[in-house]
């Protein structure tokens, strides 16, 4: 299975594509969509979704799983990452990806095991079960790498049920 993970955002969108076989993970590829802040909003919009778009049909990936948006304090921040996860949505859609939504603590669990992990602790499993060298940096690429692990450990199993309660 290859999986494309999202950290959705407006100013960098993370993104990592991971195949998992056999109980085992490889990268494939991961980096970060980003966008100038001095442009117009839906120029950075369209940016995003021409972005992944390319990523999808040169990767080719079988699903996609992103964050589940959660209420934050900034309430014109919550829109706006509302409004990019919305294009990202669109992206896969038109590319005929299924498309699973997961927590921070669904990732959290199914990366470490532990549902209050900190972000450190996340990125450093990321990085062993990828048998990378390095945290991939920015963090939200590292984010997406681990959203991908949680839907490959998480697909077709029990455990996934249990998370989609939370």
């Amino acid at each position: 299975m290859r999986v494309l993970g999202i950290d959705p955002g407006y100013a960098i969108v993370g993104y990592g594509i991971v195949d998992y076989h056999g109980g085992k993970y490889s990268a494939v590829d991961y980096g970060a969509i980003t966008t100038e802040a001095g442009i117009p909003f839906s120029q950075r919009l369209q940016y995003i979704y021409n972005e992944l778009v390319a990523v999808i049909i040169k990767h080719d990936p079988d699903e996609m799983a992103i964050e589940r948006l959660y209420f934050q304090n900034n309430q014109k921040t919550a829109i706006d990452v509302a409004q990019a996860r919305g294009v990202i949505l669109l992206a896969a859609q038109m590319n005929n990806l299924s498309i699973s939504e997961y927590t921070p603590l669904q990732v959290k669990s199914a990366v470490t095991g532990f549902g209050q992990a900190k972000k450190p602790q996340v990125m450093e499993m990321t990085r062993r079960l990828l048998k990378l060298e390095k945290i991939p940096r920015p963090d939200d690429t590292a984010d997406a790498l681990a959203m991908a692990i949680c839907h490959a450990q998480c697909s077709g199993t029990k455990l996934r049920n249990m998370l989609n309660r939370f």
